[in-house]
């Protein structure tokens, strides 16, 4: 078997029919072109709808909630520890909000190798009095250099400056939402009434906008002394210790090792935010679905134009192999005619969607719900790459196997004969 000889012949056949080469060619490459550009946007697209919510979620929180004690006086009783005690209406008991030992707790996650970053963080129920009329909200008390390095707090802030909590006292952030309903501009004076019924007046310095409207309605940032302050509490007082993880892989089993050796409530970020990991995955799994069945579907146009050129070439695959060339070798001319057009279709088809993919990303998108972001979602994967030229390979290799199986077996005394 001669192997340039064979590839001669095979790129003969090829430049013979040009035009159906062209055509299941361009088939292929349409198919690359729009798997790669859906896979990156819809994959940028759910980096940015996970980051709505992710990014401002710890993966691990750190907190005491507020629920019945399990531990209730008729347990204790030795007349009845040996029974079944069935409680109604056990009432929440006094237990605290507050972080017991936070310092200590923000000691060991600095010796913790495991952790990238904490920030200890307070919140706060209130009414935002305009004039007569007392509006709802939660004020977050946060230092605001941990929250802007694990959380992307600068990020979201649309008016002012993020770095104002911390330098002016008894000031706030509210959210766009909050803000038009009290009508509050940078500069203007707040009062702000606690559940126990104190007033107490804060500075608006800065607004933000976390692209979630009824979240924004009410949130509001200040800093940990101003809400410490706002509630009458003393500087150790914490109500949640937010954490960031080197790997969020591990965050269910180390939430569950914070809550013993803690003794806190502990929630991990897989089990706060399990929804949107369904549904990034669903997405991305369509888009999965959708360019390889594109990549099938350019895989039967070139199977039906393979079938096209054996019935066309009858005489030349009837003559190489009079001339000895054995069933193997024809079979070998046509897969390389098949793998050829898979290649340099693919080719093509990776270089359009990489440009595509960049017009895609210049585009500008405006929203006032996302104002950090300024063009549309593209993620530049190598891996969609690979996956797109192995398909395109695989695809045409599949679809040139029957037909070039078919060629291998022409009687060439038939074919001759007939003519």
């Amino acid at each position: 078997m001669n192997i340039q000889l064979i590839i001669s012949i095979a790129r003969s056949l090829l430049l013979a029919r040009w035009k159906q080469t062209l055509v299941a060619a361009a088939g292929v490459t349409f198919s690359i072109t729009m798997f790669i550009t859906l896979l990156s946007f819809m994959t940028g697209l759910n980096t940015l709808l996970d980051s709505l919510i992710l990014n401002r979620t710890p993966h691990i929180r750190l907190y005491n909630e507020i629920k019945p004690n399990q531990d209730q006086p008729i347990n204790r009783s030795a007349a009845y520890k040996d029974h079944y005690n069935f409680i109604q209406s056990v009432k929440s008991g006094n237990s605290r909000q507050e972080i017991y030992n936070s310092a200590s707790i923000m000691q060991a996650l600095k010796q913790d190798t495991r952790v990238l970053g904490f920030a200890p963080k307070i919140i706060a129920q209130v009414f935002f009095n305009e004039g007569t009329i007392d509006i709802t909200g939660v004020v977050n008390g946060i230092d605001v250099q941990a929250e802007s390095k694990l959380f992307h707090f600068n990020d979201y802030i649309i008016a002012g400056e993020a770095a104002d909590l911390g330098k002016i006292s008894n000031s706030i952030v509210l959210g766009q939402g909050l803000a038009h309903k009290l009508l509050a501009d940078i500069g203007d004076v707040l009062q702000v009434t606690t559940t126990k019924g104190e007033r107490f007046p804060l500075k608006v310095v800065g607004h933000f906008q976390s692209g979630i409207q009824e979240f924004d309605k009410t949130q509001s940032y200040a800093s940990l002394a101003t809400v410490q302050k706002l509630l009458g509490k003393s500087g150790s007082y914490v109500t949640d210790i937010q954490v960031k993880l080197n790997d969020i892989n591990i965050a269910p089993a180390v939430a569950k090792e914070y809550a013993q050796l803690f003794l806190s409530d502990a929630e991990d970020i897989q089990t706060a935010n399990s929804q949107f990991e369904t549904g990034s995955f669903i997405r991305t799994l369509i888009s999965y679905a959708v360019g390889i069945t594109l990549l099938i579907v350019a895989g039967f146009g070139i199977y039906n134009i393979l079938n096209m050129m054996i019935y066309e070439k009858m005489d030349s695959i009837a003559i190489l192999k009079a001339t000895g060339f054995s069933g193997r070798d024809v079979k070998i001319v046509f897969l390389l005619i098949a793998v050829s057009i898979g290649f340099f279709g693919g080719l093509a088809g990776l270089l359009f969607g990489f440009l595509l993919s960049m017009v895609i990303d210049q585009i500008p998108f405006v929203t006032a719900a996302l104002p950090t972001i300024k063009t549309y979602p593209i993620d530049y994967n190598p891996f969609f790459y690979v996956i797109g030229s192995t398909f395109s390979l695989i695809t045409t290799y599949l679809a040139g196997w029957l037909p070039s199986r078919k060629a291998s077996k022409v009687d060439p005394v038939v074919i001759i004969r007939g003519k």
